[in-house]
């Protein structure tokens, strides 16, 4: 598949800590518990989809500064092209990760300028895309309605949701025929979160993360909710990133032909994988890596 992936590329750091919350001392020394790395919901994206061994249109806005160049030379590492990585921004977006032994993680986001930063998206960048996965940052908003405007199908995760019409997601929410959510804003009642969403908004597909209780599908054309399990791949080390992977495996399988059950399947089998390692962008197996996990789990 041919997939426009457009959105926040940042450098990050990620620190392992003892435990939340994090206790006052001067300094510590967690040897190989500290690691930088190219990140942001984009990258993560695309670089889970090269893995997968989908062609990948990368937009996003940086700095001119070191953080850019670190982040231009990990793209054309993964053979993803920089060409439409712009410099507008006065510096380079960045985050903090700390992870405790558990695996759960506080992250400290400082997008810089994004926000207040346009992108200049034009027809011909649509060219050729059979899919268009726009995060939902601000400079994504034209992007929505231009690949409206030339009948491309829209992916979209809006990551933690309380309400329904919250403001500031309402117009990926409307534009997104794939709709990814956590469930973590939500409360206990899920299902009907997702009733409430999927009749409320036109998106064919709609796909609650649930994290280590699994995740849950609803269907337009079967206007039906389905509960599935969650997938094991080994001890979970850090689970930053998460929801990126299962966002983009899902993506990936359903896009090349499995059905939506399937698809989800293997993508929380994806993610499994991707938690047993530390940082956002590290983690990701290849398909047919999936699948043989697949086979062993029984999951098939």
């Amino acid at each position: 598949m041919n997939i426009l992936v457009s959105g926040l590329v940042n450098t990050e750091t990620s620190a392992a800590v003892r435990g939340f919350p994090v206790a006052y001392y001067p300094i510590d020394y967690p040897f190989f518990g500290v690691e930088t790395t190219v990140s942001g919901v984009a990258y993560n994206l695309s670089k889970a989809l090269v893995t997968l061994g989908d062609r990948v249109r990368l937009t996003s806005m940086v700095g001119e500064d070191f953080q850019a160049a670190y982040i231009r030379n990990a793209l054309e590492a993964l053979s993803i092209g920089t060409d439409w990585i712009r410099p507008s921004l006065r510096q380079t977006p960045c985050s903090v990760v700390l992870y405790d032994p558990q695996g759960r993680r506080q992250i400290y986001c400082d997008l810089k300028d994004i926000q207040e930063t346009a992108y200049p998206f034009t027809p011909h960048l649509l060219e050729g895309v059979d899919l268009v996965a726009a995060c939902n940052i601000n400079f994504n908003r034209p992007l929505l309605r231009l690949a409206k405007e030339l009948g491309k199908p829209v992916a979209t995760d809006v990551h933690v949701l309380s309400n329904i019409y919250d403001d500031y997601n309402r117009e990926f929410m409307e534009c997104a025929d794939i709709l990814f959510l956590s469930d973590e804003g939500v409360g206990e009642d899920y299902q009907a979160f997702l009733w409430q969403l999927a009749h409320t908004y036109g998106c064919e597909i709609l796909v609650m993360g649930r994290g280590s209780r699994g995740a849950s599908l609803y269907q337009r054309k079967t206007d039906a909710i389905i509960d599935l399990p969650p997938a094991f791949a080994g001890k979970v080390v850090n689970t930053v990133g998460a929801g990126d992977a299962l966002f983009s495996a899902f993506l990936h399988f359903y896009g090349n032909g499995w059905g939506a059950v399937d698809a989800l399947n293997r993508a929380q089998m994806f993610a499994a994988c991707k938690i047993a390692v530390s940082g956002a962008s590290n983690g990701f197996v290849t398909e047919e890596e999936v699948q043989r996990r697949m086979g062993e789990s029984g999951r098939q």
